[in-house]
């Protein structure tokens, strides 16, 4: 696998995102459904944002190394928040800090949506190939 980053402004580099990812040569494709603050018994997390989305991190690295994947694979990711100021506020460093430290350079979206499930108020999808 080949893959570019396009990058016009080194702002987003700081916001730990890339403008664009092109990626050729693909030998396969992982699309993981969001993963959320939902605990191993299957218990949707009732935690701050903060908390639930290091639960949800965690849970991203587990779907994607069980995959046979790594998260510097991830060329994709959408982050569902119920609250874009409090992400922002309270919490995106800690993306970032991960995205670091595990060499992801992704494009990014953040969207605010109304509810998630239950007591969830994160949830990160992601696409990654390799």
């Amino acid at each position: 696998m080949q893959k570019r980053i396009i990058n016009p402004w080194t702002w987003s580099e700081d916001r730990g995102y890339a403008q664009s990812v092109e990626v050729k040569q693909v030998e396969s494709t992982l699309y993981c459904a969001g993963q959320a603050a939902v605990l191993a018994d299957g218990t949707s997390s009732d935690a701050d944002m903060k908390t639930q989305m290091n639960i949800a991190l965690q849970n991203l690295e587990k779907v994607i190394s069980e995959a046979g994947y790594a998260c510097k694979n991830i060329v994709r990711l959408n982050i569902y928040s119920t609250s874009t100021d409090e992400l922002l506020s309270t919490c995106f460093d800690v993306y970032v800090n991960w995205a670091r430290k595990n060499n992801v350079e992704t494009a990014l979206t953040v969207m605010e949506v109304n509810a998630l499930y239950e007591t969830l108020n994160i949830e990160f999808e992601a696409t990654l190939v390799k």
